[in-house]
């Protein structure tokens, strides 16, 4: 089947579409993919929604408007009909994550997106996980399986996005998946505040700096980093103890002490595994951070290569993993497992909506 993805991180970068064939086990083609960028109303109004409840109804129907419009241009890209589209993942944007209490709350209308593009329509991937008890993520890890298969295993594959998580993939196609800390999010957060720029640019802010080794520790001294997988984050869950760390530091040493926060907590994760991987593959934007890279290599003492030394497209992976879900669940097949999410048996997660 045709299928197209869409994804929104917890970066508030914008939109990433792709298309790929799938029957939802292997993928079999991989189409264009495109990024449109949220316009700046829309990017603080999402924001708004997640910190302060603000207009929740209004930016959801702004951004699933956007949705469809991004669909419009992909199909354009492409060259195809929209009939020739079997399905749609969408994954709608995370407004707050607390699986502990049983609660996921992600914005985008289903029902909306289907009547605006004529195609069916799988979102909501998350909630029936979190219902049945597990962490609602990561979601990716099973389409991380089917890109890597014929890879030598055990291999890491670490999405920094707003919030790092990791996929393991080991002999006989055995996987663990969790959350392992900040991804970007917070050095976002401090250079918009230190830069007006809404990232570290080729990490140039964290490069000017000096990591304190000691606050570093102290962040990874944090309970939460001894819990073993499945486990899973907010983006602002680590907020306010990273203020607090940070908070006499110039931008380039706090830019620099983040970075650190980052890569420690990728480290700490790696004796939670059954064996540690032989090589790791990057995806998410911290995958252009030199600082992120090279202290990843430094701390994990094996190769750590951007997944496109393999082949994959990056910037368009987790759009493309819906893709991959959306036919899944369209097939009853599970979306998410016990290693993956700590739910107690798989879950095929995620609603269906009919134009």
């Amino acid at each position: 089947m045709l299928a197209l993805g869409l994804m929104s991180g917890t970066s508030l970068d914008g939109i990433d579409a792709a298309l790929i064939e799938t029957d939802g086990v292997t993928v079999s083609g991989f189409g264009p993919a495109i990024t449109e960028p949220y316009p700046e109303p829309l990017r603080a109004a999402l924001r708004r929604a997640a910190v302060e409840g603000e207009g929740i109804l209004e930016t959801e129907q702004a951004m699933t408007d956007l949705h469809a419009a991004v669909v419009a241009r992909l199909l354009d890209r492409a060259g195809c009909r929209a009939g020739e589209v079997g399905v749609i993942g969408f994954h709608g944007h995370t407004l707050s994550h607390r699986p502990e209490a049983g609660e996921t709350h992600q914005i985008g209308d289903g029902a909306r997106l289907a009547a605006a593009t004529g195609l069916r329509v799988v979102n909501d991937f998350r909630s029936a996980d979190v219902a049945a008890g597990g962490q609602g993520a990561p979601l990716v890890p099973v389409f991380h399986r089917a890109l890597a298969a014929g890879l030598p295993v055990p291999l890491g594959v670490l999405n920094l996005g707003g919030v790092g998580n990791i996929t393991w993939i080991g002999p006989d196609d055995a996987l663990i998946a969790c959350d392992t800390g900040p991804g970007n999010a917070l050095l976002d957060d401090w250079a918009a505040r230190h830069t007006g720029i809404p990232c570290d640019r080729g990490g140039q802010l964290a490069a000017g700096g000096t990591m304190d080794l000691d606050r570093v520790a102290v962040f990874l001294s944090d309970p939460w980093f001894e819990r073993p997988p499945p486990k899973s984050l907010d983006r602002d869950d680590f907020a306010a103890l990273a203020n607090r760390l940070t908070a006499r530091l110039s931008p380039a040493d706090g830019a620099a002490t983040l970075a650190g926060f980052t890569v420690g907590a990728v480290g700490a994760v790696v004796g939670h595994l059954p064996l540690p991987p032989r090589r790791w593959l990057v995806t998410g934007g911290g995958r252009h951070n030199p600082v992120l890279m090279e202290g990843l290599a430094a701390v994990l003492s094996v190769p750590v290569d951007p997944v496109e030394a393999v082949g994959w497209n990056g910037d368009a992976l987790e759009a493309q993993a819906f893709a991959f879900l959306a036919v899944r669940v369209l097939a009853g097949l599970p979306t998410t497992f016990p290693t993956t999410t700590g739910v107690a048996a798989p879950v095929g997660g995620g609603q269906v909506f009919c134009p």
